[in-house]
């Protein structure tokens, strides 16, 4: 019988003490997550004494306020990407000036911006660079 086990387990790469599934703890806290956790709350109350409805009304409203600032957050990270994309676009053509390699500072004419990734890159003098590696604008 031992043979056939380790045959079976051979032919498809199996082990009887294989490892369990690791679980992955949730980095963030949702509506759904809050929703189950109610959920499971009430399903396991006592019913003679079933649970306070202040509370339950205290826990909706802190879902709801959740919720908004969530929203609020998401908006203010898009406003932020927008407004840093027209700046961004605002020096193309302006003279600018940034810390060389040695420290120096360097003015050129900025010619494009290109919006790959989280920060716009401005070229100047066929250098690309982060928009934020520059320290002054002026008129051209």
């Amino acid at each position: 019988m031992t043979d056939a086990v380790n045959s079976t387990t051979a032919a498809t790469g199996t082990s009887l003490t294989s490892t369990a599934a690791v679980r992955k703890p949730t980095q963030s806290f949702d509506s759904e997550t809050f929703m189950k956790l109610l959920v499971v709350q009430l399903k396991s109350q006592d019913p003679s004494s079933p649970m306070d409805t202040n509370a339950m009304i205290g826990q909706t409203t802190q879902l709801a306020t959740m919720e908004k600032l969530t929203t609020m957050a998401d908006l203010s990270a898009d406003s932020y990407s927008l407004q840093t994309r027209m700046a961004a676009a605002n020096v193309v053509g302006k003279q600018v000036t940034y810390a060389g390699a040695d420290g120096i500072a360097v003015t050129g004419i900025a010619t494009s911006v290109t919006f790959n990734g989280d920060k716009p890159t401005v070229t100047v003098g066929g250098k690309t660079m982060d928009l934020s590696a520059l320290s002054g604008v002026a008129a051209a």
